[in-house]
């Protein structure tokens, strides 16, 4: 049985109605889970079902491209906490990466996390699917010198999603002081014990209730 405290209980569809997120919410309560993970609109929702607990509000920055300027990411990221998020899950410009701009994907998680603060965690989406390996390997070394809390796999709005390879590559990267996120396609709770075995310490999903029935 895979603890509870691995999940961000995750909807982040379009379409997602203040319903499905409150009874996210409850799920989340109920199971003990790590956080849950909503778009923007949502935050002030979700800290007030969660007030009291010790489940997190975690919120999408630059959700999902990653492409909006860092003023944009920097004030989405004022907001969010403003409304009561603990937690958020910043994209990086996976283009500026490409193009081996690092001072500007260096500065843009900076700036985030100098608005997060120390209270506020910081996770750094790299989108996987995207890079190669030395990509997912600089990506790792900014973000971890930029002072994020973690690097996060993917969006799971891409060309694919978590894979065990990647997980490992991150770890490695990152070493054992930071966190590793594993998010996008996991449904069962062998495919999340098989990103925990090669290194995450958290879990992004939207499959999490089948997961640890």
């Amino acid at each position: 049985m895979i603890s509870a405290k691995y999940f961000d209980h995750t909807i982040l569809k379009a379409e997602a109605t203040e319903a499905q997120v409150a009874k996210l919410c409850e799920e989340a309560l109920a199971n003990d889970f790590a956080s849950v993970c909503v778009n923007q609109y949502y935050t002030k929702l979700v800290a007030e079902k969660l007030k009291g607990s010790d489940v997190k509000v975690c919120t999408v920055v630059g959700f999902p491209l990653g492409m909006s300027d860092v003023r944009v990411k920097a004030f989405e990221t004022k907001a969010a906490i403003e409304d009561g998020a603990e937690e958020i899950d910043m994209v990086i410009n996976v283009g500026a990466l490409k193009d081996k701009k690092y001072d500007y994907v260096l500065n843009e998680i900076r700036t985030l996390k100098e608005t997060c603060g120390k209270e506020i965690v910081l996770k750094v989406i790299i989108e996987t699917c995207l890079l190669t390996d030395e990509e997912k390997i600089k990506a790792c070394e900014l973000a971890k010198e930029a002072g994020a809390d973690f690097v996060k796999t993917s969006t799971g709005f891409s060309t694919g999603g978590a894979k065990a390879e990647d997980v490992a590559l991150m770890r490695k990267t990152v070493g054992e002081d930071m966190g590793v996120k594993a998010s996008g396609g996991i449904h069962t709770a062998e495919e999340a014990q098989a990103m925990i075995d090669a290194g995450a310490n958290r879990l992004g999903t939207s499959a999490t209730l089948a997961i640890i029935a």
